[in-house]
């Protein structure tokens, strides 16, 4: 998988430095509060939202365990309605495919729609290098390019951005990418919003290429869906003589009747809203409708190897909604860039490091970048465990063992760094399974309590610089019981 930030820290370094940017902290507090209780109040309308969100977890399970079948009906879908399907493995197999086709066409701009995949692919630095200019019609998308920023957030890419430094990328960048910005621009939202349309329409107008992801891929006819606030999606979508979508194998779903499930739970998870302003679904072409050539690449990047985990293939689930990034505390306080990747957040956290592995330090640290609090579980709309992953995660870059990596099955070396925690869990193996030694140890922390320190020395006083240690109770719980029962039970 491409798309790992360049010259980012692992987690723990990144983060730390992030939480010392007061103005970022105040944005994402504000941003994140916000859309998580508006979020609340619109998932509480819907009575039946527990059937909704257990619905959206079995079609979603069902697809992913019949994938092969429901891919090649999508191919005979999309070619039957006068599509072209092309199948990428990887990352530089896609920004291949797309860079091609673009070339075909003779053009040297494309415009966007937002899409994780093609930013995990990494395809506009792909297309740059071909000397393929692509814009950005999202609103937040657009501010991220203009600012040469990463976005730090799955549903707002600029949410660590407040209005007077749009207001400044907006007055500074956007002379040099088209229209500039209206001479005493202010930060107030309407006029950087228009701003940010009179800029786009020229663009939407000239192109002749658009590009584009999908939310949703319709096994049975071979439709495409893309769900957006801005109606910037509609003019790509319409507009352009080609249109190239690149689409995760993920995003399928066997029925029309499926969306019905997902068009409920991702507008109010994502956006708060009872359904998104604007619902695009193309299928093929169609003569004198919309664009006369429309590509559809099928992209893997690592979702194969991903689906051969038992544990972790429920990340496979994600419809890209973000509401687990604005309940998670730690998100809230260090931002989407401390992650290294374009999946930011609880989620970020447990699909990255399965896509590219976890040989690099940033992806071995992804899995500890969350408290397990359990509140990312509690309102992702497909009931993702990501506190389960999480912790099978940390045991992979742990322990190391058995996985797929590029289709093959391999046997993981542990990560560096942890050689002291795995001598900690051996230790409490050891004990756990040896009742009299465990009995023995509790008695002897019980009558030494006295003498026990506040704090952790070595790597442990990273733990206990923010916590107070628990302290030792007098006797240990098993004592307890059995002098206070006498083994009335029948326990020992």
């Amino acid at each position: 998988m491409s798309g790992t930030f360049v010259g980012m820290p692992a987690f723990p370094r990144a983060a730390r430095e992030a939480v010392r940017d007061t103005t970022l902290r105040g944005n994402l507090r504000h941003a994140t509060r916000t859309i998580r209780d508006k979020r609340a109040r619109a998932v509480a309308e819907l009575d039946d939202w527990a059937a909704l969100r257990e619905a959206g977890k079995q079609i979603k399970d069902h697809t992913l365990r019949h994938l092969d079948r429901y891919l090649v009906q999508v191919e005979e879908a999309v070619t039957a309605a006068g599509g072209t399907v092309h199948w990428a493995a990887d990352a530089d197999e896609a920004n291949e495919i797309v860079a091609r086709l673009v070339e075909e066409t003779g053009e040297s701009e494309v415009v966007k729609v937002k899409s994780m995949a093609t930013q995990e692919i990494a395809l506009n630095e792909a297309l740059e290098a071909r000397g393929v200019h692509a814009y950005e019609t999202d609103l937040a998308e657009l501010i991220v390019q203009l600012g040469k920023d990463r976005p730090s957030h799955i549903l707002v890419p600029a949410i660590h951005r407040n209005r007077g430094e749009i207001r400044d990328i907006f007055r500074s960048e956007m002379s040099e990418w088209g229209r500039p910005a209206p001479e005493n621009l202010t930060d107030t939202p309407a006029e950087l919003a228009e701003a940010a349309r009179l800029h786009l329409r020229e663009k939407f107008l000239r192109a002749k290429v658009g590009i584009s992801g999908a939310n949703f891929v319709v096994a049975e006819t071979g439709t495409l869906v893309v769900v957006e606030s801005e109606g910037n999606g509609r003019m790509c979508l319409t507009l352009p003589e080609t249109l190239i979508s690149v689409v995760g194998i993920e995003k399928i779903v066997p029925r029309w009747q499926d969306l019905e499930v997902f068009l409920q739970t991702l507008p109010r998870s994502s956006t708060a809203e009872r359904m998104n302003p604007y619902t695009s679904m193309w299928t093929g072409t169609t003569d004198e409708d919309g664009p006369r050539t429309f590509h559809l690449v099928l992209l893997d990047n690592g979702r194969t190897d991903t689906l051969a985990d038992e544990v972790g293939r429920q990340a496979l689930r994600c419809i890209r909604c973000s509401a687990c990034l604005n309940v998670c505390p730690v998100y809230e306080r260090a931002g989407g860039h401390a992650y290294g990747s374009v999946y930011p957040g609880p989620i970020g956290a447990i699909l990255s490091p399965q896509l590219r592995g976890t040989g690099s330090e940033i992806d071995a640290s992804l899995p500890y970048a969350s408290s397990l609090c359990g509140a990312c579980y509690e309102v992702c709309p497909v009931a993702i465990d990501i506190p389960e992953v999480l912790v099978h995660l940390r045991e992979r870059v742990v322990q190391g063992g058995p996985a797929v990596r590029g289709g093959n099955r391999v046997v993981l070396k542990p990560a560096k760094g942890h050689a002291a925690e795995r001598a900690a869990m051996r230790a409490a193996q050891w004990a756990f399974t040896r009742p009299g030694a465990l009995r023995a140890g509790q008695r002897l922390a019980s009558r030494t309590r006295r003498l026990h320190p506040r704090t952790l020395p070595g790597p442990g006083r990273a733990w206990s610089g923010s916590r107070d240690l628990p302290a030792v109770p007098a006797e240990p719980f098993r004592d307890w019981w059995q002098r206070t029962r006498g083994g009335k039970d029948g326990s020992k």
